[in-house]
């Protein structure tokens, strides 16, 4: 069976967080497939970006990793999963989005649908698997945050080493985040 890999968040923005969680959870898991998924409107959070810049961004992160970079319509994991029905799928999420899991809508229906794959972060130790269901693979810690990148913007500071130059370079284009 091929094992898909599914990314998915806002993305607002997509930094080098991201891309090294799917980078460390492609060489865990050796997905046949990786699909980065853009949720368009998420439920849990408003995104400051429009869905088409953060696609965009997406897109310019993951360019380098064979990967399908897509926007997501559906605003919670389940519907996304009961609507695609990935074959042999794994849900990519930090170990800080676990400790949020059971506030989710329809966790076990999540576990039923898929595996977690859940990439230990700086700051957080590494989880218990309370579920065969979850399986935590490792990271290298990189302490960056969207929230972070976000306010640097605003004070007009560099964003080098916390997203890849082309989404630096996409982000002041398109005068995003509020730029000072």
């Amino acid at each position: 069976m091929a094992m898909t890999g599914i990314f998915g968040g806002r993305f607002d923005p997509p930094h080098v967080g991201h891309l090294a969680l799917a980078r460390a959870a492609r060489e865990r898991f050796d997905f046949a497939e990786l699909v980065v998924t853009v949720v368009a409107d998420a439920a849990h959070k408003p995104s400051e970006a429009s869905a088409a810049d953060r696609l965009a961004m997406a897109r310019l992160t993951f360019a380098d990793l064979p990967a399908t970079v897509e926007l997501e319509e559906h605003r919670t994991t389940v519907d996304a999963l009961e609507a695609h029905r990935y074959e042999d799928p794994i849900f990519l999420i930090g170990a800080d989005e676990l400790a949020a899991f059971p506030t989710w809508k329809e966790p076990d229906r999540v576990l039923e649908l898929t595996r977690l794959g859940v990439a230990t972060r700086p700051g957080a130790d590494p989880p218990a698997p309370t579920s065969e269901r979850i399986e935590p693979f490792p990271i290298e810690p990189i302490d960056v945050s969207s929230t972070a990148i976000r306010a640097r913007v605003r004070n007009g500071a560099p964003l080098d080493g916390l997203v890849v130059p082309a989404v630096a370079a996409y982000i002041a284009a398109h005068d995003l985040y509020g730029a000072a």
